[in-house]
């Protein structure tokens, strides 16, 4: 159902309705427009509103539809995407002050995908510099604030994706995930977003993090816009050799299967991080809800990720040296926290770096082997306990103990999944004391996004956490 302010509609329920024209592209994007104009003083979501260029687009869209031309389901509909995604002969920041007006020279796979698809591009979107940072805190460009209350973080590095998509300013926009950057974000703005299994989506043309464990996907209000978005932007691209030949199935088209006869385990791993009492019942609430749904709750293990956390830290730090080096070398304009966290990659051994490629194929078959057993996915916590403020988490202005371990501990349940290169969904299951959303995670096997979806979906479908709006 269209709702009378078109930017409170779905990414899917908007792409149906402007490919069979009940409304045009032009209203579409002119009420994301007005939805920024009240929200981007409040959340600092965008760094470059293309407002002109966004308009004449959705022109365009209309046109093509006027004459029999409808590119696929997502033909006119509104996005905006992290600034990381380069857009040849524009300007393309990272998040950072190093690259404030530097121009990219190509265009990223998965714009160039969603161009085709012929998606409104409304601009781009806050995030932490150079997607180090899991909260969503930028001293180059301001921090992002939380839709929900502007004294909490939003998740990051994707902050401005999570933040845009919660406030109902766009109906989609695409993020990227090394230690959580997706699922944090929805997480803590309450919203959905999916981390899909590692090469599923190109990172061509995307900035990188760590190239070892960077995954590139939508953030969107509910599991059927997000599957509708990534199987426009997934499958093979010869200009990521990471990237799978696996077919891409149509996600949207099993959305409806339902959980009747599905084994789904559940995680409250107390042994990785403490749960909050708030999140756990939240947990056992959704795990009830798939129950009555007609699936078997059982309960699920984690294997002990110690080994596989000193591991990642490895690879991120490694890699983000070696791609920062030439910057570093000339004392550029790096926030001080994310220049001490890529030094310290100098000073690790080779030896110890290619122990911790070696190592993920043996933390992928323990996980498989141990909390995938018997059970075709894995429901457990995004955030492991209530949605923090700005201050509390913000280790460039303090960095004392605390807030360390406090933003240790925010990303202590999403990291792991990066390294094993498996799919999760992050989606909304409830909200806390403080009237914040909280997400659970879906874990599936890799390339089980279909299925993933599917629960998800089936969630949604009885529950409405994700209808509610921001005020």
């Amino acid at each position: 159902m269209i709702n009378e302010d078109l930017a409170l509609s779905d990414l899917s329920e908007i792409g149906d309705a402007i490919g069979d024209r009940k409304v045009t592209s032009v209203q579409a994007t002119e009420a994301c427009l007005r939805r920024i104009e009240a929200w981007q003083p409040r959340t600092n979501a965008f760094l470059r509103l293309e407002a002109d260029k966004a308009l004449a687009q959705a022109h365009a869209m209309d046109k093509e539809l006027a004459a029999g031309k409808r590119r696929g389901r997502l033909h006119g509909v509104p996005m905006a995407h992290k600034d990381m995604y380069y857009r040849g002969g524009e300007l393309s920041t990272g998040g950072s002050e190093i690259r404030r007006h530097w121009t990219a020279p190509v265009t990223a796979t998965v714009l160039e995908r969603l161009d085709a698809a012929g998606v409104v591009e409304l601009g781009f979107l806050n995030m932490a510099e150079f997607a180090a940072g899991p909260t969503g805190h930028n001293v180059h460009h301001g921090h992002c604030r939380n839709p929900w209350d502007g004294t909490r973080v939003t998740g990051g590095s994707s902050s401005g994706s999570g933040a845009s998509v919660a406030a109902r300013m766009v109906y989609g926009a695409l993020g990227s995930d090394t230690g959580g950057s997706i699922r944090l974000p929805a997480s803590a703005c309450g919203v959905v977003g999916m981390k899909a299994t590692y090469g599923r989506v190109s990172r061509a043309g995307a900035v990188a993090r760590s190239w070892s464990l960077d995954h590139v996907g939508p953030l969107t209000r509910t599991v059927r816009d997000n599957a509708r978005i990534l199987g426009v932007i997934a499958g093979h691209d010869p200009n990521d050799s990471t990237t799978s030949e696996k077919p891409v199935p149509d996600y949207e088209a099993t959305l409806e299967g339902g959980v009747a006869g599905l084994k789904i385990g559940l995680a409250l791993p107390e042994a990785l991080t403490p749960v909050d009492p708030q999140i756990g019942a939240a947990m056992q609430a959704a795990a009830d809800a798939l129950g009555q749904l007609g699936a078997a709750i059982l309960p699920a293990r984690m294997p002990d990720f110690t080994d596989l956390y000193r591991s990642a830290e490895v690879m991120v730090k490694c890699e983000a040296a070696a791609m920062h080096r030439p910057w570093m070398e000339t004392d550029a304009p790096y926030a001080n926290q994310v220049r001490t966290r890529m030094e310290a990659g100098f000073f690790i051994p080779a030896t110890q770096y290619i122990d911790a490629l070696r190592l993920r194929a043996h933390f992928v078959r323990e996980f498989l082997d141990t909390a995938m057993a018997g059970v075709d996915a894995v429901v457990l916590p995004a955030i492991p306990f209530p949605v923090p403020t700005l201050e509390e988490t913000d280790v460039e202005a303090s960095g004392g103990p605390a807030t360390l371990d406090m933003v240790a501990r925010f990303t202590g349940l999403t990291r792991p999944f990066n390294t094993l290169g498996v799919p999760a969904l992050s989606l909304p299951c409830g909200f806390d004391s403080n009237g914040m959303p909280i997400g659970l995670q879906l874990v599936g096997r890799p390339f089980e996004e279909a299925l993933l979806y599917r629960i998800g979906h089936a969630y949604q479908g009885a529950t409405d956490h994700h209808r509610r709006v921001p005020a």
